[in-house]
């Protein structure tokens, strides 16, 4: 087995790890070096083939392939190294993981290891979906793959499960790709559901509990909230949203894990638990945008370099608490004068009018700030903390709440 050392090895060449590698390796961070399990670098982007990125962070308008290769474009050109279908196998010792690629396996040791492994859609066995195990059951990342990468047929006849920004994204590429789309199902009520451009059937507070068929999707049972159940006639049914972090290889290094977000713990300079380990991205929090996952990739490798120059690793820190109706908050983790946060990314359980949201500790306010958009359940609220002066290192937990 080939035993090789670099100075960062950042895994996951979606938009936060290849951010990170094009900084560090600008910076002159050393040998820096991307493995990608997919044949190509990019993540999501690769599939979404419409506009909306980089407006904001690249400042030009773009579809998701042109954003995600750029975003290779630039890794490459600042001196990073991209392995593509290399997966990432286990941990081999501190900041040492073993791999396996087109040249066979191999062990890589590093100066500091960047997590950046993303999220991933809730597949059907997730969600508990009883019933049979027919073709034609997709997430939305399966789906655009099969159309925009591979130019597969996907169905004629289809379900959509969801009713956030993903599913109007499945909707349009299952138009695309010549298949009608019989209704969206969603268990909101139909007041929490942006209309669409071209009027799709709206399934609100209706859920979906078998699905029919053998060798191919059928049809799937409904119930409705109030007890009624219907069949619906269709050969695809596409789960879409319900975002968790992609936290396997992580958990399998032992380190913790936040019992919200079910992603890495990470304090404001994305440091995990285990020295010299660092994460970023939809592994942290699930379901961002592309531009956000880039510019945490890139605040990380700023904190990356700092550990490379000698920084010390800290210790445990104040951890991070919500109050309902929150869910969570990401990073989990602050510290008197630590470094300023990126942002707090928030997920509230319950349609809220724009919230006040204070950061307090033992019942000091520490920052409120008024947020200007409505909040939704399954969409991010983002909460500029600043430096959160006045944290007593011996003091309690920092709360979050409205």
């Amino acid at each position: 087995m080939t035993v090789r050392t670099v100075d960062v090895l950042v895994v996951g060449a979606g938009p936060a790890g290849l951010a990170a590698a094009t900084r560090l390796a600008a910076a002159g961070a050393g040998r820096v070096e991307v493995v990608e399990r997919e044949q190509q670098a990019g993540g999501i982007p690769r599939h979404c083939c419409h506009g909306g990125f980089g407006l904001r962070d690249l400042q030009r308008p773009l579809s998701g392939p042109e954003y995600a290769r750029r975003l290779v474009h630039d890794a490459v050109r600042s001196g990073a190294r991209l392995r593509t279908g290399v997966t990432v196998t286990g941990w081999a010792g501190p900041r040492t993981l073993e791999t396996v690629g087109p040249a066979g396996p191999e062990t890589v040791s590093a100066r500091a290891v960047v997590l950046a492994t993303g999220a991933r859609e809730r597949p059907r066995s997730a969600r508990l979906v009883p019933g049979t195990r027919p073709a034609g059951v997709l997430t939305t990342g399966e789906l655009q793959q099969a159309v925009h990468l591979h130019d597969q047929w996907v169905g004629s006849r289809a379900v959509v499960v969801g009713a956030e920004p993903v599913a109007f994204s499945a909707v349009r590429t299952l138009r695309a790709s010549g298949a009608e789309t019989v209704a969206m199902v969603t268990e909101q009520p139909r007041t929490r559901v942006p209309s669409l451009r071209r009027p799709v059937p709206l399934l609100a507070r209706t859920y979906v509990v078998e699905l029919l068929g053998r060798r191919r999707l059928t049809g799937v049972r409904l119930r409705h909230e109030d007890g009624r159940t219907t069949t619906l006639g269709c050969d695809t049914i596409v789960f879409t949203g319900d975002w968790i972090p992609d936290h396997e290889l992580a958990r399998r290094g032992g380190i913790a894990l936040d019992a919200g977000t079910r992603g890495p713990a990470v304090d404001t300079a994305f440091r995990t638990a285990e020295p010299g380990v660092f994460a970023a991205g939809n592994l942290l929090h699930g379901g961002e945008r592309a531009r956000v996952a880039a510019e945490e990739g890139s605040a990380a490798a700023e904190d990356v370099l700092r550990h490379l120059d000698g920084e010390p690793w800290p210790g445990p820190g104040l951890p991070v608490r919500v109050e309902a109706p929150l869910l969570w908050a990401v990073p989990n983790i602050v510290r008197p004068h630590g470094p300023r946060p990126v942002r707090f990314v928030l997920r509230p359980s319950t349609p809220l009018a724009p919230p006040r949201v204070l950061v307090s500790q033992d019942g000091r306010v520490l920052h409120r700030q008024q947020l200007l958009m409505p909040a939704r359940p399954g969409r991010p609220l983002h909460l500029r903390a600043g430096r959160l002066d006045g944290l007593d290192p011996e003091g309690g937990p920092v709360l979050i709440s409205l």
